[in-house]
């Protein structure tokens, strides 16, 4: 699986039309919400390998 590039203009563009549609009152509040998942779904990952290691 190859890594996608994503260039400084790209980011720019991506959070133009972000903030467009959202709005500047929204965005922080989705970015929490998006961070948020990303560290449960870490968590729950953590969880599923070090009972597989606890298995072994």
């Amino acid at each position: 699986m190859r890594p996608i590039n994503i260039g400084i203009g790209s980011l720019i563009l991506i959070l133009v039309i972000a903030l467009v549609i959202f709005g500047p009152n929204k965005l922080p509040q989705l970015g929490k919400a998006a961070g948020e998942t990303l560290r449960e779904f870490k968590r729950a990952a953590q969880d599923i390998a070090n009972e597989n290691n606890k298995k072994k």
